[in-house]
């Protein structure tokens, strides 16, 4: 996909191409010989058609005219090195060359070493005035792209260095230079190995991208998931226009959802982190609800599409949690003229549909704890789903999902408090369910989390902080003021006790026939508790016991 170059960029190498260059001047200088200017000479300011010829005819001529023969011939980057006017001026020819002559590109990598003398000058100034680490780093990326090179020479060496400087440009303030470098993404994204290691250096890479998608999407990148999944976006107005959200004009947004899109078909690989790490996602699922433009819809449901077929068990239930499909569905309405924009979201209905149509209640919930963000969704106030799925949430692939519920309770949620409260509301669900297993939850932290937000400033939290509390100190009091009621029944002296490890252990003595009765209660226990095994073990008969007591 060709995309005309960024303006500030097409601009700053006419301005050079026009500059008179006193040639003459200097080879006597020494800053060229005169073989390198009688090949810059063949083909500068000469017809396309005329330097296509020259050039093939020559390659290994030009190869060794910009990098030069180690130990034998200087590249005249190397020998003009303190001549910045023909420095520029060979980064712009070099540059303009590798674009009509791939086949230099080729020559070039296979060069020993074809990198030594460009990637010194992406760090020839920290200074965003001077053009030379800019002029590079598209000399760098033509050669990449149009050899399109997947050695260690280039993945472990340069594409590092060059993804490095290329975020330097996409943090900037100024609007041109954040063009020219995600454009530049996009031209060295040309295979696996590339996406790879834009994905190692995702910190430097996507960040600034997401940021971007956010500002578009209107939203902060300070609790950014928070006011997705609560709505409280900025974005004013249905749709983009020529400007979006923070100031993000169409034609950036469009070049940085065109990597995200070449990103994506790495989802095997990084779908569930990608969306564990920036809520793709939801992200995506507020820009489609806003894109007015076929262009950026477009590549909007087609990275969509790409992420939820390689990780259909993780991302199809956020999908959904993000209303994904009613979206889906009120497209439908539009009249799109691009088919392959049709075609995606055809498939992209259809892999939704056929996911809604066997998914459970628990599927929903999983998929809610998974996606990180709770809501109010309708399985939280069910008792009936809460009976039903106790236990198997607690034994869902050896307490995945409780540890998932920590891993959330133990955020603030500054910007969303609802989080907090629902998240006790299932706590004191899981409680009430499985009493037994409050072990699990409190080895987790749980109970300790459900305490410290009593003290939350946030009403509803506090309240169901409380009930959770309530319910869990119920069923310690409940096991043991259960048992004392049946000893003092039976006539039963001794005394009970809850252990360190959430059991209950006592003793107890009385006539035969009342013991049998009274551990027959126990093991019944109270009401919704479940006993899971009751040991018993003969004693001495301890004397002068005359009451049945509770010891802490």
């Amino acid at each position: 996909m060709l995309l005309d170059p960024p303006t500030y960029l097409a601009s700053l190498q006419s301005n050079i191409r026009q500059r008179p260059i006193p040639w003459d001047g200097a080879v006597r200088a020494g800053s060229l010989t005169d073989d390198q200017l009688a090949r810059i000479r063949a083909v500068d300011k000469v017809k396309r058609d005329v330097r296509q010829q020259t050039v093939s005819a020559d390659l290994d001529g030009y190869r060794i005219l910009f990098v030069g023969e180690p130990g034998k011939t200087k590249s005249v980057l190397e020998s003009a090195s303190k001549r910045q006017d023909v420095v520029q001026y060979m980064l712009v020819l070099l540059s303009d060359l590798l674009d009509s002559i791939p086949a230099l590109s080729k020559a070039i990598i296979r060069t020993g070493d074809p990198y030594r003398h460009f990637l010194p000058l992406l760090a020839h100034s920290s200074n965003t005035e001077d053009p030379i680490p800019l002029l590079t780093s598209t000399v760098l990326v033509s050669l990449m792209a149009g050899s399109r090179d997947e050695s260690p020479a280039t993945v472990d060496k340069a594409l590092p260095v060059i993804f490095s400087y290329l975020s330097s440009l996409t943090k900037n303030s100024d609007a041109g230079l954040q063009d020219i470098g995600v454009q530049e993404y996009s031209s060295l994204l040309y295979g696996h190995a590339p996406r790879q290691q834009f994905w190692k250096q995702r910190s430097e890479t996507i960040t600034p991208l997401v940021e971007i998608l956010r500002a578009a999407a209107g939203v902060g990148n300070n609790d950014a998931s928070a006011s997705l999944w609560s709505g409280t976006t900025s974005t004013a107005g249905s749709g983009f226009g020529g400007s979006l959200g923070g100031g993000v004009g169409l034609q950036l947004l469009y070049r940085v959802l065109l990597v995200m899109w070449q990103l994506s078909f790495e989802g095997v690989d990084i779908g569930d982190d990608l969306n564990d790490e920036y809520d793709i996602i939801l992200l995506y699922t507020q820009l489609l609800r806003l894109s007015p433009k076929e262009k950026t819809t477009r590549l909007l449901l087609s990275t969509l599409l790409n992420l939820l077929t390689t990780n259909q068990h993780t991302l199809l239930p956020t999908a959904v949690l993000a209303r994904l499909p009613a979206l889906l569905q009120n497209l439908q309405t539009r009249q799109f003229a691009d088919p392959d924009l049709r075609e995606d979201m055809d498939a992209l209905r259809e892999l939704l549909d056929e996911y809604t149509k066997t998914k459970t209640t628990f599927d929903e919930y999983v998929g809610e704890l998974k996606s990180g963000h709770l809501r109010w969704s309708p399985p939280h106030r069910n008792t009936v789903f809460w009976a039903e799925n106790a236990r198997k949430i607690l034994e869902h692939e050896n307490g995945a999902l409780l540890r998932r519920l920590a891993d959330i309770m133990k955020k603030p949620w500054d910007s969303d408090k609802a989080v907090l409260a629902i998240a006790c509301n299932d706590i004191g669900c899981l409680v009430r369910e499985v009493p037994e297993q409050r072990g699990q939850l409190e080895r987790l932290g749980l109970k300790t989390r459900v305490m410290e937000l009593m003290a939350e400033p946030d009403e509803n939290v506090r309240w169901e902080s409380l009930r959770a509390v309530g319910g869990w100190l119920q069923y310690s009091f409940d096991t043991n003021y259960f048992t004392r009621h049946r000893a003092v029944e039976h006539k039963i002296t001794g005394w009970v006790r809850n252990t360190d490890n959430n059991k209950v252990e006592g003793e107890a003595q009385g006539e035969e026939d009342a013991i049998t009765a009274f551990l027959k209660h126990v093991d019944h226990g109270p009401r919704h508790s479940h006993v899971v095994r009751l040991d018993r073990e003969d004693r001495e008969v301890v004397e002068g016991e005359t009451e049945f007591e509770i010891r802490r």
